[in-house]
């Protein structure tokens, strides 16, 4: 009875997705255009007035820039989370800032995994997210209520694109622009990926508003300002949000790169926080952002007083006294988007193919990454099959201890009673995990690129140790970053880093684990994209690291089918891999994927059951949607894009995301995926621990569980090819625990309903 729940919960999941895909399909990136032509704002929503105007929210917000350029002053750009410190006091600050003088007013909305921002911003965020403030329609209604209270000024939403994306983009915009929205800027939400957002803001006047950063090249300046229709905004710094005491001193060639392809108003944010600065800024630009600033100066406010607190802050920091602003006043020519001969859709230029494997994938990162990543895909598109660079991987298999064995697992086949189990023995690699492949031979990447600070995340610890081993072998700097909850259940890993000379920082933000180290890395990146390369440890991630990871562990499947056809005298009826982000999954599969006759099995962290909200079930479970640069299947709230927490026993599958190529495997029938529980998990552990005299890390026991069970249905002339992917030394702590927790006592060799 419990099994059919499970799967009438499962189909109902899956029924779900289909949905959600079918309607992202018409909606994302490579998506249709909408042929609707746009729509006015009523008046009545940005001045609380009855009156009737024809302006689309785009044009309104270049008539303020026009009116405050006019008045011989740079725009006030302010920026504010939307919930923050809580809902009531949220319209405070709105109203606040538009007293204060604010032009043009962004809102943040609120999302769990806010990488591109920095410490201040982030809390806002949490805060918001604490206090109830988790879809957009409660964001909306605040946007409502702004407009009811007479706020005027253009207001744009500002934030991360999986929660607009699973709002339905269609949807999102009608709505936006009747709440009294004017634009959107969408900080992971590049160009390439953003043909049918455009399009759909646009059918209802409302404004998309690119990013440039120092980094973005003139080509790309060029490419970005043709899809700018109302301002654009000038990251003045390589890093994430916050104040700083100056200015960059090299935002003048920004401007002026900017300046040369557009007449379009340029705002320019990331770290003003001071008159002076403001003014600096102000003389060189069309509008200045201040965002970490006013969040600050919220912080400070004391209890009943932000409005008068933020109001005379916004004066002293602009300079002068709010004046009423009336568009409508000015009789000069607006400025328009530039307009190019080209007119063929972003969708259908064939750039999304190379960046995806079906319909997922893509490059869903800020502006300041974009140019390290086409670097890194330049690069290792011109050495993947040159036979230099093969030579030197090749060079450090001996290191590594490649190839691997595969052997026969007599006793564990006996104990299941079916097909012949193989394993795949990873754990014997040095370090004893098969991350060690892609380690050393993206740090061989690095070292072409010139970088020589590698900053890596991990979550059970092995990749992270990988990492050192790499950096240390080839003299590189090395900075891991690990959620905090791991670093406690992992500490022989982390000892083990440190002892290798790495600097491990624990995150402790959001839910302590994967998800928040790879949020924590990426800001590093953002910050120090000149000298840092992110070595990243699984197959996730934007275009190129999903192709290059499974690339460097496709070594696994590669030596795996040889020695089958050595050994066994055929392929594998069934490969069978642990999936958390899915690298030594995808390394074992991809070999196999274009054999129809071997069923590729993955294996899912299902923690405490997929039936509860304390699993990692990500493809058993999961929708699709964006997280940290891909398209991929997310643990989330379906109705708000918000990321859900997750849990396992084992550190290195408690990830809410999935490689990319998995997701694309499950979504085409070609591989199938199970969810393992912790204490299946524990049975597996036990199973071959006992019957192999193998201690395999957690991770790697959820694939020892469901091979035991797959093999037991099929017939003794059969093969399953397990990919043992580590040794379990490190899990040590957490096995000694749990083990009697679920009836399984250390020293007998009975094993419990398996």
């Amino acid at each position: 009875g419990a099994r059919r729940s499970v799967r009438t919960h499962a189909q109902a999941q899956a029924a779900l997705r289909r949905s959600i895909l079918q309607n992202q399909n018409c909606r994302s990136g490579f998506g249709r255009y909408l042929s609707t032509s746009a729509k006015p704002m009523p008046t009545e929503n940005l001045a609380g007035t009855g009156s009737v105007s024809t302006s689309t929210g785009t044009e309104q917000i270049l008539q303020r820039f026009k009116a405050c350029k006019d008045q011989g002053r740079p725009a006030f750009v302010a920026y504010t989370t939307i919930g923050y410190p809580n809902k009531e006091e949220s319209l405070d600050v709105i109203v606040a800032l538009e007293k204060g003088g604010a032009d043009v007013i962004e809102l943040g909305v609120p999302f769990t995994d806010p990488l591109a921002d920095g410490p201040t911003i982030q809390r806002s965020n949490q805060l918001a997210l604490d206090g109830g403030m988790r879809s957009l329609d409660q964001c909306l209604d605040v946007v409502r209520e702004a407009r009811k209270m007479g706020v005027q000024v253009p207001l744009v939403l500002m934030g991360y694109y999986n929660p607009f994306l699973m709002y339905g983009e269609r949807k999102l915009m009608k709505t936006c622009r009747e709440a009294g929205v004017n634009g959107f800027i969408v900080v992971d939400l590049p160009p390439e990926e953003a043909a049918s957002f455009k399009a759909s803001a646009s059918s209802e006047g409302l404004s998309y508003i690119p990013l440039i950063a120092p980094t973005t090249t003139d080509d790309r300046v060029e490419h970005l300002l043709s899809h700018a229709d109302s301002f654009v905004y000038a990251v003045s710094v390589s890093g994430v949000t916050g104040a700083r005491k100056q200015n960059n001193a090299n935002l003048g060639p920004l401007l002026a790169r900017i300046k040369k392809f557009s007449n379009l108003p340029v705002a320019v944010g990331f770290g003003v926080s001071s008159r002076e600065q403001f003014e600096d800024a102000g003389s060189k630009c069309d509008g200045v952002i201040v965002g970490s600033e006013i969040i600050n100066q919220v912080t400070k406010a004391p209890k009943g007083g932000i409005q008068a607190h933020l109001k005379t802050f916004c004066e002293e920091l602009t300079g002068r006294q709010a004046m009423q602003v009336d568009p409508s006043t000015s009789t000069q020519t607006l400025a328009t988007a530039p307009k190019t001969e080209d007119s063929t859709p972003i969708s259908n230029l064939g750039v999304e193919a190379k960046y995806r494997f079906g319909e997922f994938g893509g490059r869903y990162v800020p502006e300041t990454l974009m140019e390290p990543l086409e670097e890194l895909e330049e690069l290792y598109y011109s050495v993947k099959d040159d036979p230099t660079f093969k030579a030197e991987c090749e060079y450090y298999y001996d290191y590594i201890g490649r190839p691997t064995p595969l052997t026969l697992a007599n006793r564990l086949t006996e104990h299941a009673g079916g097909a012949k189990i193989w394993l795949k023995r990873e754990d014997l690699n040095h370090t004893g995990a098969h991350k060690i492949n892609n380690g050393i031979f993206q740090a061989l990447l690095a070292k072409r690129l010139g970088k020589k600070r590698i900053i890596a995340e991990t979550g059970a610890g092995q990749h992270g140790v990988a990492t050192a081993t790499a950096c240390a072998k080839l003299d590189l700097e090395c900075i891991v970053y690990m959620g905090a909850a791991d670093v406690e259940r992992q500490a022989l890993n982390v000892f083990r880093m440190e002892m290798l000379g790495a600097k491990v920082v624990a995150v402790d933000s959001g839910s302590r684990t994967l998800k928040d180290a790879i949020n924590e890395a990426m800001r590093d990146w953002v910050t120090n994209i000149k000298t840092t390369h992110y070595l990243v440890g699984s197959a996730i991630g934007p275009h190129p690291f999903p192709e290059i990871v499974r690339d460097f562990q496709s070594i696994i499947g590669r030596e795996a089918r040889e020695q089958m056809l050595q050994k066994a005298g055929k392929l594998p009826d069934m490969v069978v891999a642990c999936v958390g982000g899915g690298s030594n999954a995808i390394g074992m599969f991809h070999p196999f994927v274009g054999d129809e006759s071997v069923r590729l099995v993955g294996t899912e962290a299902a923690g405490d059951g997929v039936d509860t909200d304390r699993h990692s079930a990500t493809l058993a479970m999961g929708t699709p949607g964006v997280l940290h640069g891909t398209r991929t299947y997310l643990l989330q709230e379906t109705q708000t894009g918000q990321i859900t927490s997750t849990h396992s026993i084992s550190a290195g599958l408690d990830y809410p995301g999935v490689g990319p190529e998995h997701a694309n495997l499950k979504f085409t029938g070609r591989a199938e995926y199970k969810p393992v529980n912790d204490r299946e998990a524990l049975l597996g552990f036990k199973a071959i621990t006992m019957q192999e005299g193998i201690i395999p890390a957690l991770e790697t026991a959820h694939a020892i569980y469901q091979a035991v069970e797959e093999a037991k249905q099929m017939s003794p002339d059969e093969d399953v090819l397990v990919c043992l992917s580590g040794r379990g030394d490190k899990d040590i702590g957490t096995i000694r625990k749990s083990l009697p927790k679920f009836g399984c006592k250390l020293n007998v060799r009975e094993i419990p309903n398996q």
